[in-house]
């Protein structure tokens, strides 16, 4: 599909033409099954200024924390004993970790859990992301934002998209499975942009991606801006399944904080396979503002919301399907 033809769907092709379509592929190349990723968000404070983010380090309205190594690890091995495969573990970009460090919590967890373990602490010197990988981190989601550099540099301050960028293809040459991501519905954003979004996650050949909406934060320079718009987010997520069919794509949390009724619902009609329940404990929880309001997604949430959809939760870790076959039935 090419940039245009992208424009085009964004624009003008009706959205229950598109969730037809991306639903359609998700069948055929994915299956029904939901994968379960257990979130644990260990730490509040960043480094970063990114303008839409509440954890950016300028906000001081906000209580910061961070978990022990203890506690990480206890807490992931708590989620594998629930039957979660796989667990995310999420930060600000927050160097108080050292590389080591993460990795001891990476050691501890694989001993004793047979988990996946998906990282997503921003970026990294080449040394640490191979240390990770190397005792036995199997994922890293890092999302790109935007993919218009001059945007991309307007919204994170003192920062490049080809450094972003960078980081991925490093990433991707120490053989982690990726994950990519866009915000739909940030300021100066237009259906050109969202089109090379989707081009890029393509050209990545990404595992996952997460696209959500954008929603203001309160302690922020985009406090006022609007948030994203729903219909424009479903028709971004089902470009993104009907691009890369195989690739793994969550229902974002922003998207049920957008639509606390419908936009889960929804993203699992727009070729969603993936649903992300977050575990960190509410102490902590309740602290990690990275927009208004955002939705609490708990385990027992997510089952119901698999079964509200007909489908049925993923048995195994939820591995990359590029090159994969599906069963027969």
């Amino acid at each position: 599909m090419t940039k245009d033809e992208i424009i085009h769907h964004l624009a003008h092709t009706p959205l229950t033409q598109l969730l037809q379509q991306a639903d359609q592929v998700r069948k055929k190349e994915v299956g029904d099954e939901v994968h379960i990723r257990g979130i644990i968000e260990f730490s509040n404070y960043c480094c970063r200024s990114c303008l839409y983010c509440g954890l950016r380090k300028e906000n001081k309205n906000i209580s910061r924390y961070r978990m022990s190594p203890e506690e990480i690890v206890q807490l992931a091995l708590d989620i594998a004993r629930q039957g979660v495969k796989t667990i995310v573990l999420q930060s600000g970009d927050d160097f108080a970790y050292s590389a080591q460090t993460i990795a001891t919590i990476i050691e501890q967890i694989k001993q004793k859990a047979d988990v996946a373990i998906t990282l997503s602490l921003g970026e990294r010197n080449f040394k640490d992301f191979e240390l990770w990988k190397k005792v036995g981190a199997d994922r890293y989601l890092m999302k790109h934002e935007t993919a218009d550099p001059n945007l991309y540099a307007r919204l994170h301050p003192g920062k490049t998209l080809t450094e972003r960028l960078k980081a991925i293809s490093v990433l991707k040459t120490l053989n982690y499975e990726i994950g990519l991501g866009c915000i739909v519905g940030l300021p100066g954003q237009t259906l050109d942009t969202l089109a090379e979004d989707i081009l890029l996650i393509k050209q990545f050949e990404a595992d996952m991606a997460g696209i959500g909406p954008f929603i203001p934060q309160k302690d922020t320079p985009l406090k006022d801006h609007p948030p994203g718009d729903l219909e424009l987010t479903l028709k971004v997520l089902s470009l993104v399944r009907i691009t890369n069919q195989t690739i793994h794509l969550p229902v974002t949390t922003a998207l049920a904080t957008l639509d606390p009724e419908q936009g889960q619902l929804l993203a699992l009609g727009a070729g969603a396979n993936v649903i992300m329940p977050n575990f960190t404990p509410q102490r902590y929880e309740k602290n990690y503002n990275i927009y208004n309001n955002k939705a609490k997604v708990t385990l027992a949430l997510t089952k119901n919301l698999i079964k509200r959809a007909g489908r049925k939760s993923g048995q195994g870790k939820g591995g990359s399907l590029k090159c994969k076959k599906l069963p027969k039935d």
